[in-house]
């Protein structure tokens, strides 16, 4: 039903930092648990990181440490800062909701690092 669209990606170096932004068609307060996700070149879609609506927060083992993530309910938008990037994060990122089934993706913003 909501619809997202995603900005922020870009060519950055190793160890350089960037932040992702999720803008939502309508209210995200409804959605429980949001989450950004990426997908790599010929690698499956994962979920990174995600936060309920209360703010707790969630992160894979790949990101931990790196990646913070971060809601505006009241802006209807979501956040991802992502630090200290490594050339394996580079990937097609992708907000939606996390814990249920989604079959609608947006666009994506691509993530490159690369030297």
């Amino acid at each position: 039903q909501v619809q997202f669209v995603e900005s922020g990606g870009g060519l950055v170096q190793p160890g350089g930092s960037l932040r992702l932004s999720c803008a939502a068609s309508g209210s995200i307060f409804s959605i429980y648990v949001m989450g950004w996700y990426r997908q790599a070149p010929g690698k499956q879609r994962e979920l990174v990181a995600h936060i309920t609506r209360g703010g707790l927060r969630n992160y894979a083992d790949s990101v931990k440490g790196r990646f913070t993530i971060s809601r505006d309910n009241a802006k209807n938008t979501v956040y991802l800062q992502m630090n200290s990037l490594k050339p394996e994060d580079t990937a097609v990122y992708y907000c939606n909701a996390a814990g249920v089934v989604v079959t609608t993706w947006g666009q994506g913003t691509q993530v490159t690092v690369s030297s």
